[in-house]
């Protein structure tokens, strides 16, 4: 079968060569027209004050090209934008807020870019803790007791909260003793990694008791 183009059908009610209906002919209303994206900062000719403070790492560049010393403080903002042209840098407006304004002269795209670096680096430490369980009997024995322990380790090593829990069923209810002093015995071979919230207590058939992981732990595990 042999492929046929598609061609869109004329609007109904037209007559050749009017005005699309609701369109942009003559007195109806003009197509949205999306311009170019507004700066995220006030740059160059978009800031409005006179006057600005001048802040920033490069001031002895900048007093290469304005043949002055040039020092943290109020300038002119004409001034600035013509020192910063001759840089082929920007006037980047920082505090639009403050009295007066704060700038730097500096890349505009290169200080955005370092700025969403700042971001995701700071997004990206700032993850998420997550609260892990081990689950433990009355009657654990040492070799699970110690592999149980190596887990709860790497868990507050990375950051994240660890709650043990003794599970008692039917009868086991009478050794609670048991459960509490495995859990003491649990805290005891982690504090190096993470401090207890309280002592164990129990909740229902559970005793069970929750650590934080201690900062210098979890610094000592990013710098592995």
């Amino acid at each position: 079968m042999a492929f046929k183009p598609f061609r869109p059908k004329p609007p109904g009610n037209r007559p050749p060569g009017g005005p699309r209906p609701g369109g942009g002919g003559p007195g109806g209303p003009r197509p949205f027209n999306r311009g170019p994206r507004a700066p995220e900062h006030n740059i160059n000719s978009f800031i409005r004050a006179n006057e600005v403070r001048l802040v920033g790492d490069n001031l002895a560049e900048i007093s290469e090209i304005a043949g002055q010393t040039v020092e943290t403080g109020v300038y002119s903002t004409s001034k600035l934008q013509k020192w910063a042209e001759e840089m082929g840098l920007d006037v980047v407006e920082i505090s639009p807020n403050a009295d007066p304004p704060v700038v730097r002269i500096v890349d505009y795209n290169k200080f955005l870019y370092q700025k969403k670096k700042r971001e995701k680096e700071l997004k990206a430490n700032t993850s998420k803790v997550e609260l892990k369980e081990i689950r433990f009997g009355p009657e654990t024995g040492d070799h699970d007791f110690d592999f149980k322990v190596r887990h709860a380790k790497n868990f507050l090593a990375e950051g994240n909260k660890v709650k043990a829990y003794v599970q008692f069923r039917g009868r086991a209810i009478v050794f609670k003793d048991r459960g509490e002093l495995l859990l003491l015995r649990f805290l005891k071979e982690l504090e190096e990694y993470g401090t207890a919230e309280q002592l164990p207590r129990m909740e229902g058939k559970r005793m069970n008791v929750i650590l934080t992981p201690k900062k210098t732990t979890a610094k000592k595990k990013e710098a592995e």
